[in-house]
């Protein structure tokens, strides 16, 4: 009897086209989720793809990977979990947070905390592609500061009323929890329903983000980004150039 889940699987090779899109549910079973390979990293491609659900996720020197799990990881701002220790930490910290004013800094951060302990998939084409969506206004960074020296952060694309979180750092203990919690309040003011945490950790399911399946969250997605703009709020908040106290 022919398996009819495995052959319905289906890797494709993405055309010259940006906006070639694959089948996510003919996503494969093995590696879980990995859609498609190929293609490029413009960012009309990536602004197309993020808003279909899909992402890329490759060593510097495999080709492009672009993947779209079975359970998608992600956060409702509003059900953000703090710990016990991490409420300590907030109300004894004098730290302070910034939208927008070190993107650069930030995803340098990223790539060299990943490279020390796994190898990063943070390459150069990868920084130079969402800077460029960064200067197109879809790229933004968190920044956490201690005594004016970035100590954590992260960095994601805002979509619609949608976020996809890419990559965080701490130099410092609770400094990348605290600018995920910075960015929850701040993303019910931005009207961000949603935040895609992409692949599931004991970590971030701690902080209270929730598995979803891929039906729903391609559904979830089709309402949250109705066109791909960006998030004028966000935008606004961090062109304000300010650091404001935790």
């Amino acid at each position: 009897m022919p398996d009819t889940a495995h052959d319905s699987q289906e890797l494709i090779l993405l055309s010259a086209s940006p906006y070639d899109t694959p089948d996510p549910h003919k996503a494969l079973q093995d590696p879980e989720g990995l859609a498609a390979v190929g293609g490029d990293l413009s960012t009309t491609r990536l602004i197309h793809l993020y808003s279909k659900g899909f992402f890329p996720w490759f060593s510097e020197l495999d080709p492009i990977l672009w993947w779209h799990p079975e359970q998608r990881c992600t956060l409702k701002p509003s059900h953000f979990h703090a710990s016990k220790s991490l409420k300590k930490a907030l109300k004894k910290t004098t730290w302070h947070c910034s939208v927008n004013q070190a993107f650069e800094r930030v995803i340098y951060h990223c790539s060299a905390l990943r490279e020390d302990k796994e190898g990063t998939w943070i390459s150069s084409d990868i920084k130079r592609a969402y800077t460029a969506l960064h200067k197109l206004g879809y790229a933004h960074s968190i920044e956490v500061w201690q005594d004016n020296q970035l100590v954590g952060g992260f960095y994601g694309i805002a979509m619609g009323n949608m976020f996809f979180g890419e990559s965080m750092f701490s130099l410092v203990p609770n400094a990348s929890k605290i600018a995920l919690q910075q960015f929850c309040v701040l993303a019910e003011k931005c009207d961000i329903e949603l935040i895609d945490c992409q692949v599931e950790s004991k970590h971030l399911l701690s902080l209270g983000a929730e598995l979803m399946p891929r039906a729903l969250f391609s559904d979830t997605l089709s309402r949250l980004i109705p066109t791909t703009t960006t998030n004028p709020t966000l935008l606004s908040i961090g062109e304000k150039a300010q650091k404001q106290p935790i």
